[in-house]
């Protein structure tokens, strides 16, 4: 990481309901070459284990990170 603390990369992921999907997809980026990024997992309250998934990558690897908040939508209409 870079003096300022800032990442080259940084990769959002946003998650509503995801949890057939997510493992496959947060997989996929932790497992990619790139050196210098962070993971930011945005889990927009989900029913179903989605936040309960990426909890787990979190403990596991030090450059994901989740944000959990309740359901806001769309963001365009």
């Amino acid at each position: 990481m870079s003096a300022n603390n800032l990442h080259k990369v940084a990769i959002i992921v946003p998650v509503f309901n995801a949890e057939k999907t997510l493992k496959r997809c947060l997989d996929s980026i932790v497992h990619q070459t790139l050196d210098d990024y962070e993971v930011i997992v945005i889990n927009d309250g989900s029913f179903d284990h989605s936040l309960k998934i990426a909890t787990k990558y979190a403990v596991k690897y030090h450059f994901l990170k989740v944000i959990d908040q309740p359901n806001k939508g769309r963001i365009v209409e």
